[in-house]
């Protein structure tokens, strides 16, 4: 059943939770109202074990502007008003990114500032060719933020990262892609069903293998004992799981896999 906010609309179809953008005389900008009902949705989402994938996408022809530079401007808050912010900020964001779950972004049209932040808070990142990324922050004065100092360089490397942050230039789709920023490339029409078909997909996936295998690459630099000491014991737990026993059944009994990643269209 949809739910529909002033700045967001979302909707659990099958399993599959999608979260639309939808500010449209702000480009989708993530300003007051709309983080705290990003907030909201945040724990919902986290709360409802029946939802399966989330997709986040944008309406307008945007996926999402970045800060509200308006609101910012007249704010009028100290450094500890300003890390306050970051802070409250943080909570649904670090939500987000350890969200047991898969998340797709679907980025059309502008991603930048905290927009492109955003995207890459997702698992996977789907972009159409008009996509536009950018680390506009240093446009304005500001450093990345929205958890990008954490995230942009797990996607291309500490160098590629310093130079999108310190250059604040625009990427297009095509580009996203070579740079592996975005997974895949699709026109604007194809773009949300493929997203639609891989979220759908990890409705017949084991839950606990998805969140050990997202939880395991959340600690990638921990060292090779460490990730070996984390993959025996995700292993163990997943051994046990129903999940596992009826994949087994069904490959002995030669039955096609519950579990299938979706074809590119």
């Amino acid at each position: 059943m949809p739910n529909t906010f002033k700045t967001l609309r979302f909707e659990v179809v099958d399993q599959v939770a999608t979260l639309t953008l939808d500010n449209p005389s702000k480009r989708n900008a993530l300003d007051a109202a709309m983080r705290e009902e990003f907030s909201g949705v945040v724990r919902r989402v986290r709360s409802e074990r029946d939802i399966r994938a989330l997709i986040l996408t944008g309406a307008n022809g945007h996926f999402c502007s970045g800060g509200d530079l308006r609101n910012i401007a007249t704010a009028g808050l100290d450094n500890a008003g300003w890390r306050s912010r970051m802070q409250d900020l943080h909570a649904w964001l670090g939500d987000l990114l350890t969200l047991d779950r898969p998340v797709i972004a679907a980025v059309d049209g502008a991603a930048a500032g905290a927009g492109f932040s955003l995207a890459l808070a997702a698992d996977f990142v789907l972009a159409t060719p008009r996509a536009r990324f950018c680390m506009s922050f240093l446009k304005v004065g500001l450093v990345p933020d929205c958890g990008a100092f954490y995230s942009l360089p797990r996607f291309v490397g500490v160098q590629r990262a310093k130079e999108l942050m310190l250059s604040a230039r625009d990427i297009d789709g095509a580009e996203a892609l070579k740079l592996g920023l975005a997974m895949e490339l699709h026109a604007p029409e194809q773009l949300l069903p493929r997203a639609q078909a891989m979220a759908a997909s990890f409705v017949h996936a084991s839950p606990m293998a998805v969140s050990l295998v997202k939880r395991a690459l959340a600690d990638w630099g921990a060292g090779l004992p460490a990730l070996l000491d984390q993959e025996a014991n995700a292993q163990a737990l997943a051994m046990g799981s129903p999940e596992h026993r009826t994949a087994v059944n069904r490959f002995v009994n030669k039955e096609a896999p519950l579990f299938q990643w979706p074809t590119l269209p």
